[in-house]
């Protein structure tokens, strides 16, 4: 259980950024913290550490970096990302229980999302017998997610230089229209296949569990919220009306093609 407080106490401090601008919460504390939380199970669990769970760990870092360091040189360039971000219902100050809820509630949520590794490590310590085939399984899955993600980024980067007002169409874009949500599911989905290997008990089941739910909650809310957007920006055009009804949302060949009318995964 020590080590879970570790955690925590890594979570609190990286995620408080957000007490600067709450948003920071959600976006950068976000990738910051999963990276720091990577870095920490590593030298925590070092004398434990398998090749499996060292990659994820990387994977984990470079994801956390990444996404951190492109939310922040999104704020400093892009116009529209800034009006989004500092939109009225963003900037008004916010109770201090409410802030501190939020910080809590995150820093929760990146201990329980990376857990599965903690226990993998723990439970192999103890003697426990974890299975290193699902460990492989869910490092190759998460590597895969990662690695979709940052394609689909630079497709998008590559389409809005060409066509900055236009919805974006190609490459795994014609497949889904959330590839990078997507893609951070396939990460998160990794990380808990670990869970199978990992020989946890009920408790560590339902940290892992909670999560994983938490953060494919927060992915189908950010593909609504992005639904919504679009509409708004693109609802009158035959062509994009044509492409939301062909193409699914957020999981490629599952035909859900709307959460609109969802209104419980607004965030």
């Amino acid at each position: 259980m020590a080590y879970l407080l570790i955690m925590l106490a890594v979570s609190l401090a990286v995620s408080s950024v957000g007490w600067l601008y709450f948003i920071y919460f959600f976006s950068i504390g976000y990738g910051f913290s999963i990276a720091v939380l990577a870095v920490t199970i590593a030298v925590v669990f070092r004398t434990a550490m398998t090749p499996p769970i060292a990659l994820l760990c990387v994977i984990l870092f470079i994801y956390g970096v990444r996404l951190a360091l492109f939310l922040l040189i999104r704020e400093r360039r892009s116009q529209s990302y800034k009006k989004i971000l500092y939109q009225p219902g963003n900037t008004e100050k916010k109770p201090a229980y409410v802030m501190l809820t939020i910080w809590v509630s995150c820093a929760l949520l990146y201990v329980g999302q990376t857990s599965p590794a903690t226990f993998y490590l723990c439970n192999s310590a103890l003697g426990l017998p974890v299975n290193g085939a699902w460990a492989w399984a869910g490092a190759i899955v998460a590597a895969a997610g990662t690695a979709i993600e940052i394609i689909a980024d630079m497709q998008k980067n590559r389409a809005k230089k060409i066509a900055p007002y236009k919805f974006v169409s190609m490459g795994l874009y014609s497949l889904v229209r959330c590839p990078n949500y997507f893609g951070e599911i396939l990460l998160w989905t990794g990380s808990f296949i670990i869970c199978f290997g990992a020989c946890c008990d009920a408790w560590q089941w339902l940290i892992a569990s909670l999560g994983y739910a938490g953060i494919i909650y927060v992915m189908f809310s950010g593909a609504r919220r992005l639904e919504l957007r679009q509409k708004d920006i693109y609802g009158n055009s035959r062509e994009f009306k044509e492409y939301a009804q062909r193409t699914p949302l957020i999981i490629p060949f599952v035909p859900l093609y709307s959460v609109a009318k969802h209104k419980w995964l607004k965030g």
